[in-house]
């Protein structure tokens, strides 16, 4: 087992659990109770981290995690709707109007 992530928040790391799944790599969370050590630990060793079960799976976890957590312009700006012309935020990949996918 090798630890790819570390997060401050056990949703994020849950979030990064799902997403490592979701491309065929078991992963598990550790720590993710811990937080209530804060404290007499210091912080960041009580944060939940993500562990990926094989450890031939940590470069490919990796490059996914980094590009799922990487920011770029298109996180920041907001789309029109080429189908139905709604206004929806950067977040949202399909439209919740008429569920056209995003260009």
């Amino acid at each position: 087992m090798k630890r790819v992530y570390s997060a401050s928040d056990i949703g994020a790391a849950g979030f990064i659990q799902g997403v490592l799944e979701n491309e065929g790599i078991q992963a598990l969370v550790k720590h993710g109770l811990l937080s209530g050590a804060a404290g007499e630990l210091p912080p960041t060793e009580c944060w939940p981290e993500v562990w990926v079960m094989e450890d031939e799976d940590e470069t490919r976890a990796r490059e996914i995690i980094e590009a799922v957590t990487a920011s770029g312009p298109e996180d920041v700006t907001g789309w029109t709707c080429p189908g139905c012309g709604e206004s929806l935020e950067a977040a949202f990949t399909q439209c919740w109007n008429c569920g056209r996918e995003r260009n």
